[in-house]
């Protein structure tokens, strides 16, 4: 039975279609107002101009922003870059500041309230371990043992073949020595670096205005203070916290509550009535969540009341900080690692990969690692915020990628825990400095079991205004390429791709085709990556518009569905081989079960999408930055090469020391055809590589000719729909 006796309307005959509705610029009100603000403009600039001459008896010089710009437009009136905010929320930190400051306020994204429970009495510890057990590898699990030892094996190889020193009793002595180890007691009154810990008793004294901690001061909340605090953290794994948070009520009000206080401490905007006269630039990743781009929408124009609100995507932001024109992007942050091609100033839509580990996965394995050697301080829990705080700095000051660096050493470290006195504790370390970042290369190091713990629990995808169960967040051909290798069947419909040729009307029909050699074939771990394409660089025809039934299989360019020119999505039919090399069409129609009366039925646009957020993406990183450049170049052998040429490494994650030349002999190794050309570099200017992104933003806000700033007004009127119209890219 039909839901409503609404009628149906039918489709426009598209052989009939002659209207010209929102064909025109001046039917869409957001570029509407746009142009009516800069005729006032003309208007208000030809009476001043005026009013000048007759003051000075025409001997005034007519300034160049009159004139106009190249279409007789004005140009955007002026804004005091003091006046614009640049805010970057990330997993782990939160960088804000206004365009004119040179680098901007760091400030950790995470925030504390009482609570009857710490996070450290919530959870288990981390890393995660069985402390019943008396042998390593069962503490740490048998599987991982085994990953952990060969990694250790090929690293003895590959310095071997590098004509590097390896003593063969280098573990031995390390694990001897951390056994043995007894920490050091040291006294108050000598230890000269004592950390201060937070006063929670200012938390009654201050009233409501401090009735939170964040940042540094929630970091630095007692675990045995009275009464008890949590941590929480809004963001986590690169998208919205669903997993620790009861209520999505509390988690918007949580990232509010951070975003007020940065302003409010960190900026100086005591006062919420200043507020208005403030514009904002927020940078936003490039595979977003469209629910987490219209909240941040919300908070700036209805919460904050800011006068103008623009968003620029992460890839952007950062060839923008470098002062470059094309770049593929590879942006390690936390705990998310984002690889996006840019040309022109734009993001390639297809080359969008977003990975979901970074620098905090390697200070969780570093630390594990460690424990396995045994690592003299047993007890470390990084749900602990002093040991927390101990790991990263164990990680900023030890771990590299530079095999020179690998000797037994002795070092040591002091713990500082509040009311306890110091501990000095000295241990050795040998190959865990250079493995733990390793992980980068070989993911299923790291500790992935839990990230995807209540995926859409509090915030359901964003779905199509006019077909509701259409899923429209971003997608991204080489994202599905990574999924599609880890879980095939995310880019089956109904019949295996390898079955179709992708050729308009032929649905089940499959052409034959001789087997052709793949130089993309990258995540089958094909070392046969010097080969040449076989391919014409002719794309395939698009599907026919009035075939009701869609094709399934992906449009493939320059490549039949068999000659997979090195797509990373196994094949149904050779199992393991590289399918599809990911351009695809997702089917958004039921299928006709007459085209295949012998197939199950299709899934629609939402079971795929559902499926999709179900695989955790992770790979190899020289393998996603080689999935990115392909699906970017489409097959033009002229633009790999260009954009081999020109990697840049950006994020807090990639500051490893030998991180751009380890990457690079690991992409050599992909393309020993194209050695010469590839080259990845850091940041331009030698810029911190974890502030080129909110620099490139605040190069952005000063754009005089910037017309993606969102206004109160626009927000009013259309809601989230002007963004739409505002972006510079397609949303």
């Amino acid at each position: 039975m039909k839901q409503t006796s609404w009628p149906d309307v039918p489709p426009i005959n598209q052989k009939n279609y002659y209207t010209e509705y929102m064909k025109r610029d001046d039917q869409i009100l957001s570029l509407r107002l746009q142009a009516e603000a800069n005729r006032d403009r003309l208007v208000q600039n030809a009476k001043d101009r005026d009013r000048a001459l007759n003051n000075t008896n025409g001997e005034v010089a007519l300034p160049v922003d009159d004139l106009g710009g190249e279409d007789g437009s004005a140009s955007s009136t002026y804004m005091d870059p003091s006046k614009i905010i640049v805010i970057h929320p990330g997993s782990q930190n939160l960088r804000l500041g206004f365009a004119s400051d040179a680098l901007p306020k760091t400030i950790p994204m995470v925030l504390a309230t009482k609570y009857p429970q710490t996070e450290s009495e919530m959870y288990e510890a981390l890393p995660r371990r069985k402390f019943e057990e008396r042998g390593m590898d069962q503490q740490h699990g048998e599987e991982w043992s085994k990953k952990y030892q060969k990694m250790c094996n090929d690293l003895k190889v590959d310095m071997r073949q590098n004509k590097r020193k390896v003593l063969p009793n280098s573990k031995d002595l390390v694990v001897n020595f951390n056994r043995r180890t007894e920490p050091e007691i040291i006294s108050q009154h000598n230890d000269p670096l004592q950390v201060e810990w937070t006063d929670v008793s200012t938390l009654e004294d201050g009233g409501s205005e401090t009735s939170v901690f964040i940042g540094h001061q929630a970091q630095r909340v007692p675990d045995d203070s009275d009464p008890k605090f949590k941590l929480w953290r809004p963001i986590q794994n690169g998208w919205l916290n669903e997993n620790e948070y009861p209520t999505q009520a509390h988690l918007f009000n949580d990232l509010e509550t951070i975003l007020d206080r940065a302003f409010r401490w960190e900026l100086g905007l005591k006062k919420s009535t200043e507020w208005k006269q403030y514009s904002c630039v927020i940078i936003i990743p490039d595979l977003y969540d469209k629910k987490y781009v219209e909240q941040l929408l919300h908070l700036c124009i209805e919460w904050f009341e800011f006068s103008r609100v623009s968003f620029i995507q992460e890839s952007m932001a950062a060839t923008f900080g470098a002062g470059y024109t094309q770049a593929c992007v590879v942006d390690c942050g936390a705990q998310k690692t984002s690889i996006a091609c840019v040309e022109d100033g734009l993001c390639i839509e297809d080359s969008r990969i977003n990975l979901k580990f970074g620098g905090w996965d390697v200070t969780e394995t570093f630390i594990k690692m460690m424990l396995y050697d045994n690592f003299p301080y047993q007890e470390i829990n990084l749900r602990r915020r002093y040991d927390f705080l101990l790991a990263e700095e164990l990680k900023i000051k030890y771990c590299t990628l530079s095999q020179a660096n690998i000797s037994v050493q002795n070092y040591d470290f002091h713990l500082r825990a509040p009311n306890q006195p110091t501990r000095k504790y000295m241990f050795k370390c040998y190959d865990e400095v250079i493995l733990a970042p390793m992980g980068f290369y070989d993911p299923s190091i790291f500790d992935n079991s839990h990230k995807l713990d209540k995926r859409r629990h509090l915030i359901d995808r964003s779905y199509n205004a006019y077909d509701v169960d259409m899923p429209d967040d971003p997608t991204s051909a080489a994202q599905l390429a990574i999924l599609a290798h880890i879980q095939p069947s995310v880019t089956q419909t109904t019949i295996p791709s390898s079955s179709f040729t992708g050729a308009p009307g032929e649905m089940g029909m499959a052409t034959p085709s001789k087997e052709r050699s793949n130089p993309f074939n990258f995540l089958a771990h094909n070392n046969n990556a010097s080969a040449t394409p076989g391919t014409s660089k002719a794309p395939s025809p698009a599907p026919d518009a009035g075939v009701s039934t869609p094709v399934p299989a992906p449009y493939i360019f320059g490549a039949s569905s068999r000659d997979l020119n090195g797509s990373p999505a196994p094949s149904a039919r050779n199992g393991g081989t590289p399918a599809p090399n990911g351009s695809f069409l997702l089917p958004t129609t039921s299928f006709d079960t007459a085209a295949a009366p012998n197939q199950p039925l299709q899934r629609t646009a939402k079971d795929l999408a559902t499926e999709r957020d179900s695989v955790l993406p992770v790979a190899p990183l020289d393998i996603a930055i080689m999935t990115s450049i392909q699906n970017a170049a489409k097959g033009d052998e002229k633009k790999v090469r260009e954009l081999l040429g020109s990697i840049m490494v950006v994020g807090g994650g990639a500051k490893v020391p030998h991180f751009a030349p380890f990457l690079e002999e690991r992409l050599r190794a992909r393309r020993p055809d194209l050695q010469e050309k590839i080259l990845v570099s850091r940041s331009a200017r030698e810029m911190d590589e974890q502030v080129v992104v909110w620099k490139g933003a605040s190069v952005f806000a000063k754009l005089a000719t910037n017309d993606s700033w969102i206004t109160g007004g626009e927000y009013k009127v259309l809601g989230s729909r002007c963004v739409y119209h505002k972006v510079l890219w397609q949303y």
